[in-house]
C-alpha cells in the first residue's frame, strides 16, 4: 500500500524533502527530486548529501524490490562518486546487481533534466525483517505504516 509520494511506506525524511517514487520494481527503481533553494549548497546546486540521500534511496528501494520475501534493508556501505553540478529535476535510478540471502549489492545513478550525469554510488544493503516502528503517542497502528 503506498503511503506518501509514491513509497510503499511512510517515510516522513523522504517526504519533508519532496523525494517523489515513481518506479519500485524487480528491475529497479526511480525516484525524482524538483530542487529548490532548500536543497543547495552555497555555489546554487544540489548539496552533496541531497544526492548521497537519493542514491541511497534508489539502492535501497532497488534492493528492497528484488526480494520475493518482502524485506526491509538497511545501508552497510556506500560510494558515491559526484561528476557534474546538480540542478533542476534530478532523477535517480537504482538496481540490484546482485544478492544473495542476507544482503543486496546495489548501483544508482543521478541524471539532471538533460540527462546529464550527475552522481553515480552503489552500496551494500542488510536484509532485515520490516517491524512496524513504535512511535510516541500511540501504536505502530496508529502511525500509518504498513511494516
Amino acid at each position: 500500500m503506498t503511503q506518501t509520494n509514491g513509497f510503499p511506506l511512510r517515510i516522513p525524511f523522504l517526504a519533508s524533502l519532496g523525494v517523489q517514487c515513481n518506479r519500485m520494481d524487480r528491475d529497479g527503481s526511480e525516484i525524482e527530486l524538483a530542487l529548490e533553494e532548500r536543497h543547495q549548497n552555497s555555489w546554487d546546486m544540489a548539496h552533496g548529501g541531497v544526492l548521497m540521500t537519493l542514491l541511497d534511496v534508489a539502492m535501497a528501494i532497488a534492493g528492497r524490490a528484488a526480494d520475493g520475501d518482502g524485506r526491509g534493508v538497511v545501508t552497510i556501505e556506500m560510494k558515491t562518486t559526484f561528476m557534474a553540478p546538480g540542478r533542476g529535476k534530478l532523477i535517480a535510478r537504482g538496481q540490484c546487481v546482485h544478492r544473495t540471502s542476507t544482503m543486496a549489492f546495489c548501483e544508482a545513478e543521478i541524471v539532471d533534466g538533460d540527462g546529464k550525469t550527475v552522481s553515480r554510488g552503489s552500496g551494500t544493503f542488510k536484509y532485515v525483517k520490516r517491524v512496524p516502528p513504535q512511535r510516541a503517542g500511540g501504536s505502530a497502528a496508529d502511525t500509518g505504516a504498513d511494516g
